[in-house]
Protein backbone atom coordinates (compact mmCIF):
# COMPACT_ATOMS: atom_id res chain seq x y z
CA UNK A 1 0.00 0.00 0.00
CA UNK A 2 0.95 3.51 -0.93
CA UNK A 3 2.53 5.91 1.92
CA UNK A 4 0.12 7.92 3.29
CA UNK A 5 0.71 11.51 3.11
CA UNK A 6 -0.29 13.61 6.42
CA UNK A 7 -0.43 16.93 7.47
CA UNK A 8 -0.51 18.18 11.45
CA UNK A 9 -0.50 21.59 12.87
CA UNK A 10 1.67 22.57 16.10
CA UNK A 11 4.44 20.70 15.69
CA UNK A 12 6.90 22.54 17.74
CA UNK A 13 6.89 20.12 20.86
CA UNK A 14 4.04 17.69 22.71
CA UNK A 15 1.63 15.60 20.46
CA UNK A 16 2.64 17.48 17.11
CA UNK A 17 5.92 16.62 17.39
CA UNK A 18 5.20 13.10 18.46
CA UNK A 19 2.72 12.76 15.32
CA UNK A 20 6.05 13.58 12.91
CA UNK A 21 8.25 10.61 14.59
CA UNK A 22 5.65 7.96 14.57
CA UNK A 23 4.59 8.61 10.95
CA UNK A 24 7.48 8.76 9.73
CA UNK A 25 8.42 5.87 11.63
CA UNK A 26 5.93 4.00 9.87
CA UNK A 27 6.90 4.94 6.38
CA UNK A 28 4.43 7.32 6.13
CA UNK A 29 5.01 11.27 4.65
CA UNK A 30 4.19 13.86 6.85
CA UNK A 31 4.05 17.73 6.36
CA UNK A 32 4.89 19.37 9.48
CA UNK A 33 3.35 23.07 10.06
CA UNK A 34 3.97 25.76 12.80
CA UNK A 35 4.40 29.18 13.61
CA UNK A 36 7.86 30.55 13.17
CA UNK A 37 8.72 27.09 11.50
CA UNK A 38 12.32 28.82 10.58
CA UNK A 39 13.24 28.66 14.49
CA UNK A 40 10.70 26.63 16.19
CA UNK A 41 10.85 23.80 14.34
CA UNK A 42 14.23 23.11 13.26
CA UNK A 43 14.65 20.37 15.80
CA UNK A 44 12.70 18.28 12.93
CA UNK A 45 14.82 19.01 9.98
CA UNK A 46 17.07 16.18 8.78
CA UNK A 47 13.92 13.72 9.74
CA UNK A 48 12.68 13.39 6.44
CA UNK A 49 9.32 15.39 7.16
CA UNK A 50 8.17 18.14 5.22
CA UNK A 51 8.21 21.60 6.94
CA UNK A 52 6.08 24.60 5.93
CA UNK A 53 5.62 28.01 7.90
CA UNK A 54 1.86 27.81 8.93
CA UNK A 55 0.59 30.40 11.28
CA UNK A 56 -3.44 29.06 11.98
CA UNK A 57 -4.34 32.34 13.52
CA UNK A 58 -4.25 33.83 9.79
CA UNK A 59 -7.13 34.44 7.63
CA UNK A 60 -9.00 32.40 5.90
CA UNK A 61 -7.50 33.19 2.64
CA UNK A 62 -4.43 33.13 3.84
CA UNK A 63 -4.52 29.74 5.06
CA UNK A 64 -5.96 28.56 2.06
CA UNK A 65 -2.90 29.52 0.07
CA UNK A 66 -0.60 27.55 2.53
CA UNK A 67 -2.63 24.91 2.61
CA UNK A 68 -2.54 24.99 -1.29
CA UNK A 69 1.33 24.98 -0.63
CA UNK A 70 0.98 22.07 1.34
CA UNK A 71 -0.84 19.95 -1.25
CA UNK A 72 1.33 20.63 -4.00
CA UNK A 73 4.46 18.91 -1.78
CA UNK A 74 3.44 15.16 -2.10
CA UNK A 75 0.92 15.99 -4.84
CA UNK A 76 -2.36 15.64 -2.13
CA UNK A 77 -3.13 14.79 1.41
CA UNK A 78 -4.79 11.84 2.53
CA UNK A 79 -4.91 12.33 6.66
CA UNK A 80 -5.05 16.10 8.70
CA UNK A 81 -4.26 16.24 12.48
CA UNK A 82 -5.67 19.60 13.91
CA UNK A 83 -3.25 19.69 16.26
CA UNK A 84 -2.25 23.30 17.44
CA UNK A 85 -3.64 25.59 20.50
CA UNK A 86 -2.92 26.96 23.09
CA UNK A 87 -4.17 28.02 27.01
CA UNK A 88 -5.04 31.65 27.95
CA UNK A 89 -5.35 32.04 31.60
CA UNK A 90 -7.88 33.98 33.24
CA UNK A 91 -11.27 34.20 35.44
CA UNK A 92 -13.91 35.89 33.03
CA UNK A 93 -14.46 39.17 34.31
CA UNK A 94 -10.96 39.81 33.95
CA UNK A 95 -11.02 38.44 30.51
CA UNK A 96 -11.09 40.50 27.91
CA UNK A 97 -12.90 40.19 24.81
CA UNK A 98 -9.53 40.80 22.59
CA UNK A 99 -8.20 37.76 24.40
CA UNK A 100 -11.15 35.54 24.16
CA UNK A 101 -10.81 36.31 20.56
CA UNK A 102 -7.06 35.72 20.27
CA UNK A 103 -7.70 32.34 21.86
CA UNK A 104 -10.48 31.41 19.03
CA UNK A 105 -8.43 32.44 16.02
CA UNK A 106 -6.53 29.68 16.85
CA UNK A 107 -7.78 27.28 18.83
CA UNK A 108 -11.50 27.10 16.51
CA UNK A 109 -10.92 29.51 13.81
CA UNK A 110 -7.54 28.22 12.56
CA UNK A 111 -9.07 24.75 12.74
CA UNK A 112 -11.47 25.89 10.96
CA UNK A 113 -10.09 27.50 8.36
CA UNK A 114 -7.50 24.58 7.46
CA UNK A 115 -10.00 22.08 7.43
CA UNK A 116 -12.01 24.09 5.21
CA UNK A 117 -9.22 24.86 2.56
CA UNK A 118 -8.36 20.76 2.80
CA UNK A 119 -11.76 19.66 2.17
CA UNK A 120 -12.40 20.36 -1.74
CA UNK A 121 -9.39 18.06 -2.08
CA UNK A 122 -10.78 15.49 0.08
CA UNK A 123 -14.34 15.48 -1.34
CA UNK A 124 -12.90 15.72 -5.08
CA UNK A 125 -11.17 12.48 -3.93
CA UNK A 126 -14.13 10.94 -1.95
CA UNK A 127 -11.40 10.06 0.84
CA UNK A 128 -9.52 11.33 3.28
CA UNK A 129 -9.36 11.22 7.57
CA UNK A 130 -9.65 14.27 9.60
CA UNK A 131 -8.68 14.26 13.51
CA UNK A 132 -8.93 16.98 16.26
CA UNK A 133 -7.20 16.96 18.87
CA UNK A 134 -9.53 18.22 21.66
CA UNK A 135 -9.48 17.63 25.34
CA UNK A 136 -11.12 16.69 28.12
CA UNK A 137 -12.25 20.29 28.64
CA UNK A 138 -14.39 20.21 25.76
CA UNK A 139 -16.57 18.04 28.58
CA UNK A 140 -16.71 20.33 31.84
CA UNK A 141 -15.66 23.67 32.92
CA UNK A 142 -12.26 24.47 34.81
CA UNK A 143 -11.85 27.87 37.04
CA UNK A 144 -9.93 30.67 35.09
CA UNK A 145 -10.41 28.53 31.78
CA UNK A 146 -12.89 30.13 29.54
CA UNK A 147 -10.94 30.55 27.03
CA UNK A 148 -9.90 26.79 26.81
CA UNK A 149 -12.63 24.76 27.34
CA UNK A 150 -15.22 26.97 25.63
CA UNK A 151 -13.01 26.68 22.47
CA UNK A 152 -12.73 22.85 22.78
CA UNK A 153 -16.35 23.05 23.35
CA UNK A 154 -17.15 24.19 20.30
CA UNK A 155 -15.00 22.37 18.35
CA UNK A 156 -16.72 19.36 19.66
CA UNK A 157 -19.77 20.97 17.66
CA UNK A 158 -17.96 21.37 14.73
CA UNK A 159 -16.55 17.90 14.58
CA UNK A 160 -20.54 16.60 15.28
CA UNK A 161 -21.67 18.86 12.28
CA UNK A 162 -19.11 18.23 9.91
CA UNK A 163 -19.21 14.35 10.23
CA UNK A 164 -22.74 14.23 9.31
CA UNK A 165 -21.59 16.71 6.63
CA UNK A 166 -19.11 14.60 4.70
CA UNK A 167 -19.53 11.34 5.35
CA UNK A 168 -21.54 10.86 1.76
CA UNK A 169 -18.24 11.93 0.31
CA UNK A 170 -16.21 9.08 1.93
CA UNK A 171 -14.62 11.49 4.48
CA UNK A 172 -14.08 10.01 8.32
CA UNK A 173 -13.63 12.63 11.46
CA UNK A 174 -13.09 12.43 14.53
CA UNK A 175 -11.97 14.30 17.75
CA UNK A 176 -9.15 13.37 20.28
CA UNK A 177 -10.09 14.29 23.79
CA UNK A 178 -7.08 13.75 26.45
CA UNK A 179 -6.83 14.48 29.49
CA UNK A 180 -3.45 15.77 31.61
CA UNK A 181 -0.44 14.77 29.68
CA UNK A 182 3.15 15.38 30.06
CA UNK A 183 3.64 17.38 26.86
CA UNK A 184 4.54 21.36 27.40
CA UNK A 185 0.68 22.40 26.76
CA UNK A 186 0.74 23.74 30.78
CA UNK A 187 4.35 25.29 30.96
CA UNK A 188 3.82 28.75 32.35
CA UNK A 189 5.63 29.59 28.54
CA UNK A 190 2.82 28.43 27.08
CA UNK A 191 -0.20 29.54 29.14
CA UNK A 192 -1.21 32.83 28.64
CA UNK A 193 -1.35 35.11 31.80
CA UNK A 194 -2.21 38.67 32.08
CA UNK A 195 -1.51 40.66 35.18
CA UNK A 196 -4.81 40.65 37.28
CA UNK A 197 -6.80 44.21 37.91
CA UNK A 198 -9.16 43.37 40.06
CA UNK A 199 -8.06 42.59 43.56
CA UNK A 200 -10.89 40.49 44.58
CA UNK A 201 -9.36 38.08 42.07
CA UNK A 202 -5.78 38.43 43.49
CA UNK A 203 -5.78 34.88 45.37
CA UNK A 204 -7.81 32.93 42.86
CA UNK A 205 -5.09 34.15 40.17
CA UNK A 206 -1.99 32.72 42.62
CA UNK A 207 -4.13 29.29 43.43
CA UNK A 208 -4.37 29.17 39.80
CA UNK A 209 -1.07 29.58 38.77
CA UNK A 210 0.16 27.34 41.99
CA UNK A 211 -2.44 24.26 40.60
CA UNK A 212 -0.55 24.54 36.96
CA UNK A 213 2.48 24.10 38.17
CA UNK A 214 2.28 21.51 40.42
CA UNK A 215 0.53 19.21 37.58
CA UNK A 216 3.27 20.25 34.93
CA UNK A 217 5.27 17.56 34.84
CA UNK A 218 3.39 15.12 36.90
CA UNK A 219 0.58 14.84 34.58
CA UNK A 220 -0.62 10.94 34.56
CA UNK A 221 -0.58 10.65 30.54
CA UNK A 222 2.31 9.39 28.22
CA UNK A 223 2.13 11.57 25.20
CA UNK A 224 3.88 9.13 23.13
CA UNK A 225 1.01 6.33 23.70
CA UNK A 226 -1.46 8.56 23.17
CA UNK A 227 0.13 9.60 19.64
CA UNK A 228 0.45 6.27 18.87
CA UNK A 229 -2.93 5.35 19.79
CA UNK A 230 -4.27 8.71 17.92
CA UNK A 231 -2.62 7.07 14.77
CA UNK A 232 -3.70 3.53 15.00
CA UNK A 233 -7.72 4.61 14.95
CA UNK A 234 -7.08 7.83 12.13
CA UNK A 235 -5.53 4.56 9.87
CA UNK A 236 -7.44 1.55 11.53
CA UNK A 237 -4.62 -0.14 12.53
CA UNK A 238 -3.08 -1.92 15.56
CA UNK A 239 -4.88 -1.41 18.64
CA UNK A 240 -7.86 0.21 16.24
CA UNK A 241 -7.93 -2.59 13.87
CA UNK A 242 -11.02 -4.17 13.72
CA UNK A 243 -12.62 -1.62 15.35
CA UNK A 244 -15.50 0.93 14.22
CA UNK A 245 -14.36 4.63 13.54
CA UNK A 246 -15.26 6.07 16.68
CA UNK A 247 -17.31 9.75 16.90
CA UNK A 248 -14.69 10.73 19.35
CA UNK A 249 -11.87 9.14 21.91
CA UNK A 250 -11.23 9.82 24.75
CA UNK A 251 -7.60 9.50 26.19
CA UNK A 252 -6.31 8.78 29.35
CA UNK A 253 -7.69 7.77 32.88
CA UNK A 254 -8.50 11.11 33.53
CA UNK A 255 -10.12 11.83 30.12
CA UNK A 256 -12.39 8.42 30.51
CA UNK A 257 -13.53 9.68 34.06
CA UNK A 258 -14.59 13.66 32.82
CA UNK A 259 -16.75 11.70 30.19
CA UNK A 260 -18.02 9.19 31.81
CA UNK A 261 -19.11 11.27 35.21
CA UNK A 262 -20.56 13.87 32.53
CA UNK A 263 -22.77 11.37 31.23
CA UNK A 264 -23.66 9.62 34.24
CA UNK A 265 -24.57 13.22 35.89
CA UNK A 266 -26.38 14.03 33.00
CA UNK A 267 -28.70 11.04 33.01
CA UNK A 268 -29.00 11.15 36.33
CA UNK A 269 -30.51 15.17 35.57
CA UNK A 270 -33.11 13.71 33.47
CA UNK A 271 -34.40 10.98 34.92
CA UNK A 272 -35.13 13.56 38.18
CA UNK A 273 -36.23 15.94 36.07
CA UNK A 274 -38.18 14.49 33.24
CA UNK A 275 -41.76 14.70 33.80
CA UNK A 276 -40.99 18.77 34.38
CA UNK A 277 -39.50 18.39 31.00
CA UNK A 278 -41.97 17.20 28.77
CA UNK A 279 -44.57 19.00 30.35
CA UNK A 280 -43.06 21.71 27.89
CA UNK A 281 -44.87 19.98 25.30
CA UNK A 282 -48.45 20.76 23.82
CA UNK A 283 -50.97 18.83 25.53
CA UNK A 284 -52.58 16.10 23.22
CA UNK A 285 -56.08 16.60 22.94
CA UNK A 286 -58.42 13.44 23.41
Amino acid sequence: MAPLVWLVTGCSSGFGEQFVYQILARGDKVIATGRNAATKLTHLEGTGAAILDLDISLSADETALKVEQALQIYGGIDVLVNNAGYIESSPIEELVPERLLRSYNTNIFGHYNVTRALLPHMREKRSGVIGFVGSQAGWMGDPSATAYVSSKFALEGIVECLQKEIAMFGIQVTIFEPGYFRTQALSQQNIQHEPGKIPAYEEFNKAVIQYEKAVYGNEPGDPVKAVSRMIDVLTGTGTAAGKPFPPRMPLGTDGLKVMRDKCQDTLKMLDEWEDFIVSTDFTKEG
